[in-house]
């Protein structure tokens, strides 16, 4: 059974998938938390190349398809797929969005949004918010929803990439650790990316968005 015909047979959450746009650089270090219960939601994860054949290009720039697979399986709390199934998934929406679109490498968040979420997916309660801290990030967590993020996959400084990392990536934020002010996120560029953690400070400063293309350089 494919993710999009499981989906009708799912009841879906009512929270919200956040793509969020950095509007400012700020940050400080001085906020207090009165919640003390770390926010974890459970988003099953696959890598962008679900079985390691990274020499398939679709696989190989399929960070947004993966982020947005990842999330639509939370929406209709479909449970973990085979490798197999998740390659398979993110391949037909790689080929999806080329024949309809011509595109399916780097993707904005409007093109995400219009091509992946409400065309392919038929999913409308998906939305870009404009953001100027990290904490606001941390507030929409709180309301229950997921975010995903463009990044500069170079400023992650994630060990677990090849060589400086991809320099347009996206990955989804599932919660945030308060005391040690970590995000939680799945990171899909990487096989070790479940639950994986980034500084909250460096990964808020490592968002930037990116246009749809091959390799656009950043606005």
């Amino acid at each position: 059974m494919s993710m999009e015909a499981g989906l009708h047979n799912k009841k879906k959450r009512k929270n919200s998938i956040i793509l969020t746009v950095l509007v400012g650089i700020f940050f400080s270090a001085f906020f207090v938390f009165s919640q003390t219960k770390n926010i974890d939601n459970n988003v099953p994860f696959t890598s962008q190349a679900p079985l390691f054949e990274w020499d398939d290009p679709r696989q190989q720039d399929a960070c947004e398809e993966a982020s947005v697979l990842m999330s639509i399986s939370w929406v209709y709390n479909i449970p973990e797929y085979s490798k197999e199934m998740w390659r398979d998934e993110i391949v037909d929406l790689a080929d999806f969005q080329q024949e309809k679109y011509g595109e399916y490498r780097d993707t904005s968040l409007r093109d995400i949004i219009t091509w992946m979420y409400e065309d392919y997916f038929e999913y409308k309660n998906a939305e870009i918010i404009r953001i100027s801290s990290s904490f606001e990030m941390i507030e929409e967590l709180e309301k229950g929803n997921v975010l995903i993020i463009q990044t500069n996959g170079k400023a992650l400084n994630n060990p677990n990439f090849t060589g400086d990392g991809p320099e347009r990536h996206m990955l989804l934020i599932k919660g945030y650790d308060y005391g040690n002010k970590e995000f939680i996120v799945n990171d899909p560029g990487t096989r070790n990316g479940q639950d994986y953690r980034y500084n909250e400070k460096l990964l808020y400063e490592a968002i930037r968005s990116y246009k749809t293309g091959f390799h656009i350089p950043f606005d």
